[in-house]
């Protein structure tokens, strides 16, 4: 199956994400913040599903942080396939790193869809 990276700063949705992709098959790693993702995104990934709010300085969620990571990813010339799961998906609509994704899932996502959208993404 694939190697997939999950990065929300959300421990318990970690956990979950992890527990459902491995039942699938799929090798996982996490990472809790972006600085985090972005050391281990260097080990050769076929995928990352991310959130686009993580703590910022001041500890408060912030989709910028997101945003930003995202710029990272493509700045450093990663082609990888990145999946945002967000209740917020309009912090990043109409944004620029919109077009630097491959997919934007809605939270709560069903495990059902976000299966799929793995299976359309990645080359098993």
């Amino acid at each position: 199956m694939s190697r997939i990276l999950v990065a929300d700063d959300d421990v318990m949705q970690l956990d979950l994400r992890k527990q459902v992709l491995e039942s699938v098959g799929h090798e996982v790693s996490v990472a809790l913040e972006p600085s985090g993702t972005l050391r281990l995104l260097e080990r050769g990934w076929d995928l990352l599903i991310t959130d686009l709010r993580f703590l910022n300085g001041a500890g408060e969620p912030d989709p910028r942080e997101g945003l930003a990571l995202i710029r990272r990813i493509r700045e450093q010339g990663s082609g990888v396939p990145v999946v945002v799961l967000s209740g917020w998906p309009e912090d990043l609509y109409g944004q620029p790193e919109e077009k630097m994704v491959s997919r934007v899932l809605v939270k709560p996502v069903p495990t059902r869809e976000l299966l799929a959208a793995i299976a359309e993404l990645v080359i098993a």
